[in-house]
């Protein structure tokens, strides 16, 4: 259960091949949104970095729980006093063939005091191939095999990553969500056509709020990215948005909109698995 209320922020950025520089832009948004009172920030996908070739990603790789980039991350949680969602960091496997040649594409937690609480390694890789635009994650991204939530002053946050939000049985799996991240860099094609569509799905089945932090503009690769980063409600309305531009939107968070949407329409107390069975 989270505190009777709590104020949380999406970031949206139009990241660069320069690490630095979006390190700094972060830093920038994040601080903004502790100064504007929250206490729960969500980070992009690939915030740290979009370049020209995927390999330039995965030579950026850091052994999980050491690197530059999550150490930035580690000490802007701590400087703002915030739970900081650091959209996602690539970081090399621990062992196997596909060391140097992979990285996992990870979403990390870190708390006020700037511990990693959390760490999720996105399942579903996208791939996407409609002529001239052509994306495959696989070949160069290991997908992650587990779930992750994050328990704190704002309850039980599900973690995820952009393309999973393509998969509903995700989030019905492990312990129901008050709050579902999703970190993201939908491509402007596939975000308008269903972006704002899936997300509102997700918090209306889940009856959760859903933290959407996009990616936006034109990239120095050509990729061009959708933005429209928003925060929706259980119900399914959509509570704050930033639509093209890199900034910040906020929204309060309450236990009793949690409540009234679950009292009002018990959806997960009503949940049966059905058992398979040949029908013919």
């Amino acid at each position: 259960m989270m505190q009777q209320s709590i104020k949380a922020a999406v970031v949206q950025m139009s990241s660069s091949a320069d690490v630095q520089q979006n390190l700094g832009e972060a830093r920038r948004w994040v601080q903004q949104a502790a100064r504007e009172g929250a206490t729960l920030i969500c980070l992009p996908e690939y915030f740290c970095w979009i370049g020209d070739g995927e390999m330039q990603r995965v030579a950026l790789a850091e052994s999980f729980g050491d690197g530059p980039i999550q150490r930035t991350l580690s000490e802007l949680a701590r400087e703002t006093g915030t739970w900081l969602i650091g959209g996602t960091v690539p970081i090399r496997p621990a062992h196997g063939p596909q060391v140097g040649t992979h990285a996992y594409n990870t979403s990390l937690v870190f708390d006020p005091a700037g511990q990693c609480a959390a760490r999720y390694d996105k399942i579903h890789l996208f791939s996407f191939n409609q002529g001239a635009e052509q994306h495959a994650e696989g070949d160069t991204m290991v997908g992650g095999d587990s779930i992750s939530t994050a328990r704190g002053p704002f309850g039980t946050l599900r973690l995820s990553v952009c393309y999973d939000l393509r998969f509903p049985e995700l989030y019905r799996a492990g312990p129901d969500a008050d709050i579902i991240a999703v970190p993201a860099a939908f491509t402007h094609t596939t975000g308008l056509a269903h972006w704002e569509l899936l997300l509102r799905a997700r918090a209306v089945e889940n009856q959760a709020f859903v933290l959407a932090s996009g990616q936006c503009g034109t990239h120095s690769n050509g990729w061009r990215t959708f933005g429209h980063s928003m925060i929706v409600g259980p119900w399914g309305e959509v509570l704050a948005r930033r639509d093209d531009e890199p900034g910040i939107a906020l929204a309060t968070l309450t236990q009793s909109a949690l409540d009234e949407a679950r009292d009002r329409l018990p959806v997960l107390a009503h949940r049966r698995i059905a058992t398979p069975s040949d029908v013919r």
